[in-house]
């Protein structure tokens, strides 16, 4: 069964650990990262970009495919299904299809006009016992085709949206999504603390944890962020085992050209990408 992500946020926030907020994109990846935290014992977050849910055929089929996983594979830790960077109409259909939790970012939008439109969301999923995730400070980088430069985001700002009762708070502290390039100064813990210093028990999010130092995650941890996404990497990971195997030739070897053996090499990388992000954000153990 899914659950919201509010539990596993307040527990998180409390126990001084990240749940891992794992996109996926396709069965290997939701299997991998469910199996992954049943073995470890660990809460997990499914992100689903509203791009990766188009890939997927839509959010119905993604939420179908997920409950199924879930229940075949005997899954007993608590996995929310969590919509990544929506759309105002994005969390809707999500909300529709049957996920557990959305995220509205609305970090484009003037101060007014995220403000408002989280308001409605946040009513809706108060409404629904869904867990909500709205952002303030646009993320840097590209993600399904929105740039952002990685700004820091307003504390004051932060405050008037966590007071509207969102779950948890994706708030731009210079972190960006995808690889970091050499320049990259690092993430901004002052921002950070004023933040904090603002939102008090408010879960924060750390968006684009792919490339993060481990002592700037483990900082960032201590500061109140309860929540951290991890897509690039997973997928740099599952890109390389791939790789290896056609370049050694696996593929032409008897039936290594069956899909369930090519995927298999990036499959297994996944799951350790996973396993070593959850002992890194102190998530074992905690389901």
């Amino acid at each position: 069964m899914l659950v919201s992500a509010k539990e596993m946020m307040t527990k998180a926030l409390a126990g001084k650990y990240a749940v891992g907020q794992f996109n996926i994109n396709n069965l290997e990846w939701t299997k991998a990262i469910l199996l992954t935290a049943q073995e470890l014992q660990s809460p997990v977050i499914l992100g689903v970009s509203e791009g990766a849910g188009k890939y997927m055929t839509g959010f119905k089929t993604v939420a179908a495919m997920v409950k199924a996983m879930v229940e075949e594979l005997g899954i007993t830790v608590p996995v929310a299904l969590h919509l990544d960077h929506g759309t105002y109409e994005g969390c809707y259909k999500c909300v529709k299809a049957g996920f557990s939790s959305i995220m509205f970012d609305g970090s484009h939008y003037p101060f007014d006009e995220n403000l408002a439109k989280s308001t409605e969301l946040v009513h809706v999923a108060d409404q629904l016992g869904l867990s909500i995730e709205c952002e303030v400070g646009s993320i840097g980088g590209e993600e399904d085709g929105v740039v952002g430069m990685g700004e820091c985001a307003d504390p004051d700002e932060c405050k008037t949206i966590a007071d509207l009762g969102v779950t948890m708070l994706a708030a731009g502290i210079g972190n960006i999504h995808g690889k970091y390039p050499a320049n990259w100064p690092g993430l901004s813990f002052e921002t950070l603390a004023a933040i904090k210093e603002k939102v008090g028990d408010m879960p924060l999010v750390l968006h684009g944890g792919t490339g993060i130092p481990d002592d700037m995650i483990k900082k960032a941890i201590s500061l109140g962020v309860a929540k951290i996404n991890v897509n690039t990497e997973c997928q740099l990971s599952f890109q390389e085992a791939t790789r290896k195997y056609i370049e050694e030739g696996k593929d032409l070897q008897g039936k290594g050209f069956d899909p369930r053996k090519l995927l298999n090499p990036g499959f297994e990388a996944i799951k350790a990408k996973v396993k070593e992000k959850m002992e890194l954000f102190g998530s074992v153990g905690k389901a």
